[in-house]
């Protein structure tokens, strides 16, 4: 077991240092373009993969990192580029996790490295949970997977919405209720590869902000897959959906759902994002308080700017130490006793809204033009307060977890 640390070694600085050149040479002068087109940024993405960034041994590089701190460290640099480009380089990962989470090895083998393709025809992979009725109440799950016993084959029905890369990804993660009577505990994870009959995108969504990913509703309708493709197999299914029977009837362990183990190994990284973008807004901040003069002088030698500036950096760095906190824990196997992992998200999300806003307020009129990029770092920042569980939710996960009450 790796011991925690606040300092990257040199592998990890090196590493650092090279995905800080690509955000600063290759994402951030094609941010404004690919927010004003609102699509997907495949000539950055190809980029990301000849490179060696978006790419299966990139990514689980990262996500082996003994200390925790390579996805973090990752996701921080690419997302100090640009938000929406980011996620469209990294919303691969998601997918991935989810198969990592819940998937046998022969799935990770055989699936993984069809989300990402090569360097010569990238592919894209969606993680797909959310539904029009169902976001943060994941027992309110409509999607069904029923089994086919004859054919060894499961038939999924339903719709699900917000998901990045949704209707366009090679590989489409699919969550759907098998034991509606398990409400959250009922459900499974399926593979549905593109191309399959009955898988359709629905509509594409028009944002605030992350306007260079991709988010769309999926249908499926009739959707056939075979057996092969549920995550973990039917075994361990029938296995863990007895277990949830069981505590049903008598009250025993929690049995953690598809959707919320994805989730759960997620958040940290979600935080890390969050840290990116407050870090952007912060660094511009600085410089233009720093050369911005009225009344003969630079604003920040006013105390009112200063201070604002102390505290932007504060919280940044805080909310970068509870996501590398978070991330280690997790990677060692350290459990969440006090939710660390929603306390991670929760502030580095509630940070990057506070910081980009405090960014515009710093460059007054100019802040609020899209002459300067405080304000798209603003509107991304929106998204980390609601993505992959809001606040609210990271709020309600944290009090339940130290109290132990079933608080609603």
């Amino acid at each position: 077991m790796a011991e925690f640390t606040m300092e990257l070694n040199d592998e990890q600085k090196e590493v650092r240092d090279w995905l800080h050149g690509f955000a600063a040479d290759v994402i951030r002068p094609a941010a404004a373009e690919w927010d004003e087109r609102e699509e997907t940024p495949w000539p950055v993405i190809q980029e990301a993969a000849k490179v060696g960034i978006y790419s299966l041994d990139f990514y689980a590089q990262q996500y082996f990192d003994a200390t925790g701190l390579g996805i973090p460290m990752a996701m921080e640099e690419l997302f100090w580029g640009d938000a929406g480009i980011a996620l469209s380089i990294v919303g691969t990962g998601l997918a991935a996790v989810g198969v990592l989470a819940n998937g046998t090895e022969e799935q990770i083998g055989t699936w993984i490295p069809q989300m990402y393709g090569d360097p010569n025809d990238v592919k894209v992979a969606a993680f797909c949970s959310s539904e029009p009725d169902a976001g943060s109440d994941v027992a309110a799950m409509r999607t069904r997977a029923v089994y086919d016993e004859a054919k060894d084959e499961w038939v999924i029905n339903g719709t699900k919405t917000w998901a990045t890369n949704g209707g366009i990804a090679n590989v489409h993660v699919v969550v759907a209720v098998v034991d509606p009577e398990l409400g959250s505990k009922g459900h499974a994870s399926f593979i549905v590869p593109a191309g399959t009959p009955g898988l359709a995108q629905g509509q594409k969504f028009k944002k605030h902000g992350i306007r260079a990913s991709h988010t769309a509703e999926v249908i499926l309708d009739g959707v056939r897959v075979p057996g092969s493709c549920l995550l973990g197999g039917k075994e361990k299914l029938d296995e863990r959906l007895a277990r949830a029977r069981e505590r049903a009837r008598t009250g025993g362990e929690r049995v953690k759902n598809a959707a919320m183990a994805t989730f759960e190994a997620s958040r940290p990284a979600v935080g890390a994002m969050a840290v990116g973008t407050a870090r952007a807004a912060y660094e511009v901040a600085l410089d233009y308080a720093k050369t911005r003069e009225q009344f003969g002088r630079p604003i920040i030698d006013n105390q009112g700017v200063a201070f604002q500036i102390a505290d932007m950096r504060t919280s940044i760095d805080a909310a970068r130490l509870l996501v590398w906190r978070a991330s280690w824990m997790a990677v060692n196997g350290k459990p969440f006793t006090a939710a660390e992992g929603s306390m991670s998200k929760l502030f580095a999300s509630e940070t990057a809204k506070k910081v980009t806003a405090q960014a515009i307020q710093i460059l007054g009129g100019n802040g609020y033009t899209r002459e300067y990029p405080v304000e798209r770092m603003h509107r991304d920042a929106a998204i980390y307060t609601i993505f992959e569980g809001t606040s609210e939710v990271q709020r309600l996960v944290i009090a339940r977890t130290l109290s132990g009450m079933p608080i609603r």
